[in-house]
């Protein structure tokens, strides 16, 4: 498997998905190998198998332009020396090197997670290398996977009707509620006052909206939680550190996980996601899973999790953004909006299910 910085406990969508995805596999009989990126796992957290899943670490620069690109290759190369049945790209930028995979006489299975070239942080070069990539994996790809159906759509849209492509979206465990505790204490805060959001420091998640729209919010009692962090130290993660302790009643926890990460979420007043770009979002949906109210950009990515209109905001209307925040923390959530969130995580969000599906696109990749 090649594409993600590497798992558990590393911070990104495709991280979580193949946390949740490979160990999942591993117990269906799948033997699994994960090239993971050497600079994010270290020390007391390297690991050479964990739940089932084997790792190979091989070193990549820490550049946003090229890790993806030489982690890839360099993962290719040590996979074709282990003669795997499979090999599964994640992401449009590393299924640039798909036709080489071709080439060295492996099977290719590509999951596309959202077209990376619309985020903001890349310059026209590497739009037109993300967008080489998309068209790499499906012209080269035995199949491809996207993660959610408006994806197809645009897929289609773009480059006519593929009929190796398979719709198979993210999963959510349902949030096991966590009491207030260590993390809420050590951060000041109280249950049901304070927005929350999870995320990467990147432009396109619209965290300098979100902390405009707070400096508008009137009650000093309310905080702004934001866990996560920088991938690279870069001017953008820079900016959201300087606005926050600009910003009084801002707290930046950096990047949590495990029983930290889901008791900021178990006591959130409003779960935020101000994106200008998703796939699908995982936060999004474990937000719905711990059945916290939330708010989110009308994106497609969003749009396309079932949620009612009050719940959406325009993307980049910080006006709007700071109504809707207050109204929504005020409004709450009832016990049938919680009740219909879970039974749509329990449907169409199942990592079991992904699991599955995604067993049955490597049986026909094979055939």
């Amino acid at each position: 498997m090649l594409g993600t910085r590497g798992f558990p406990g590393v911070p990104g969508g495709v991280e979580k998905h193949c946390e949740e995805l490979y160990p999942r596999l591993a117990r269906m009989g799948c033997e699994v190998t994960v090239a993971a990126r050497s600079p994010y796992i270290c020390g007391s957290q390297r690991v050479l198998e964990w739940k089932g899943v084997r790792f190979l670490y091989l070193w990549s620069p820490r550049h946003k332009h090229l890790e993806a690109f030489v982690h890839t290759f360099f993962g290719l190369i040590c996979g074709r020396l282990r003669s795997p049945v499979i090999v599964h790209f994640h992401g449009i930028g590393p299924s640039l090197l798909v036709p080489l995979a071709r080439l060295l006489g492996l099977k290719v299975v590509v999951t596309h997670h959202g077209p990376d070239y619309r985020r903001q942080k890349w310059n026209c070069f590497a739009r037109f290398v993300l967008k080489a990539g998309e068209w790499s994996a499906l012209r080269f790809a035995a199949e491809v996977i996207v993660v959610s159906r408006w994806i197809a759509r645009d897929l289609a849209k773009r480059y006519g009707r593929i009929k190796k492509v398979h719709i198979i979206s993210n999963g959510v465990e349902p949030g096991r509620l966590v009491s207030p505790g260590e993390t809420l204490k050590k951060y000041g805060l109280e249950p049901g006052k304070y927005f929350f959001t999870a995320c990467r420091f990147v432009p396109e998640k619209g965290l300098v909206d979100l902390i405009a729209a707070y400096r508008k919010v009137k009650d000093s009692d309310l905080k702004l939680v934001i866990a996560g962090g920088a991938d690279h130290q870069d001017g953008y993660g820079r900016k959201i550190e300087r606005l926050s302790r600009e910003t009084p009643g801002a707290v930046l926890t950096g990047k949590i996980s495990g029983r930290s990460l889901a008791e900021l979420y178990s006591n959130a007043g409003l779960f935020i996601l101000p994106s200008y770009y998703e796939g699908l979002s995982i936060a999004l949906l474990e937000a719905m899973g711990y059945g916290v109210p939330v708010l989110a950009s009308d994106i497609q990515a969003n749009r396309a999790v079932a949620l009612p209109e009050v719940r959406f905001f325009p993307a980049g209307d910080v006006e709007a953004l700071f109504r809707k925040m207050t109204e929504l923390l005020a409004q709450g959530i009832t016990d049938e909006e919680k009740s219909s969130w879970r039974e749509t995580i329990a449907r169409d969000y199942d990592w079991n299910k992904t699991a599955e599906d995604t067993l049955l696109v490597y049986k026909k990749a094979m055939w």
